[in-house]
C-alpha cells in the first residue's frame, strides 16, 4: 500500500478543520461566560503556526505547488495563485490572533473583539480554502502524476516533516485530539497514521 501524498494532505485538512471548530467553541464560551483558557488558545495558535502553516502549507508551497507548476498548471491567475494568496491572508489572521492573546494577557481593552474578528476571518477562510483544495486542486494533482512521481512527492513531504523535528506532527495531532474532547465532547476527527 503506497502512501498517497494527496491523501495525506486531505487527512491533515480534517485535523485543521477540527482546530477551527475548537477555536470557535473557545470563543463562543468566552463570549457567553467570560471564561477563556488562554493556554488552550495559545496552544491552538501554536498548532496553526506549526502544523497548519509550516508543516501542511510548507508541503503545499515547498513541494506540491511548484511541482504542479512544472507540470504546466498555471500559477498566476490559476487555482495555485489563489491558494497562495489565501495562505497569506490566513497568516495575517493568525498574526492578529497572536496580538489579541498578548492583549488579553495584559488585560487590554478590546482584546476579545480583536480575537473574535481574527478567529472569524481565519475559520471562514480556512474552511473555504480547504474545500477548494479538496474539490478542485487535489483532484487536478491526482490527474497529472503517475505513481513514481507521487512517491517522489511523498519523499519530499517527509523531508519537510523531518525539518520540523521528530514527533512534532504526532504531538500536534494529539493536542487537537485532547482539545476536541475538552471542547467538542468527542473526537471523530481522529486521523489514521501514515507510518
Amino acid at each position: 500500500m503506497m502512501i498517497d501524498p494527496i491523501e495525506q494532505l486531505m487527512d491533515e485538512h480534517r485535523v485543521i478543520e477540527r482546530a477551527a471548530d475548537i477555536l470557535e467553541r473557545i470563543l463562543d464560551n468566552a463570549k457567553k461566560s467570560g471564561e477563556l483558557d488562554i493556554n488552550d488558545l495559545s496552544s491552538l495558535i501554536d498548532f496553526i503556526k506549526t502544523f497548519a502553516d509550516k508543516c501542511h502549507h510548507g508541503k503545499e508551497e515547498g513541494v506540491l505547488f511548484p511541482s504542479m507548476v512544472e507540470k504546466g498548471v498555471p500559477k498566476e491567475g490559476g487555482p495555485i495563485g489563489v491558494m497562495l494568496e489565501e495562505h497569506d491572508i490566513g497568516r495575517d489572521a493568525v498574526k492578529r490572533m497572536s496580538e489579541a492573546v498578548k492583549m488579553i494577557r495584559n488585560n487590554e481593552e478590546g482584546a476579545l473583539n480583536l480575537l473574535d474578528k481574527a478567529v472569524m476571518d481565519y475559520t471562514y477562510l480556512i474552511r473555504n480554502h480547504i474545500q477548494k483544495e479538496d474539490s478542485i486542486l487535489f483532484p487536478m494533482a491526482r490527474n497529472i502524476y503517475n505513481e513514481s512521481e507521487l512517491i517522489r512527492i511523498q519523499e519530499r513531504f517527509n523531508e519537510v516533516e523531518g525539518r520540523l523535528g521528530e514527533g512534532v506532527h504526532e504531538k500536534y495531532e494529539e493536542l487537537i485530539h485532547k482539545l476536541s474532547i475538552k471542547y467538542l465532547g468527542s473526537d471523530s476527527g481522529k486521523i489514521h497514521h501514515h507510518k
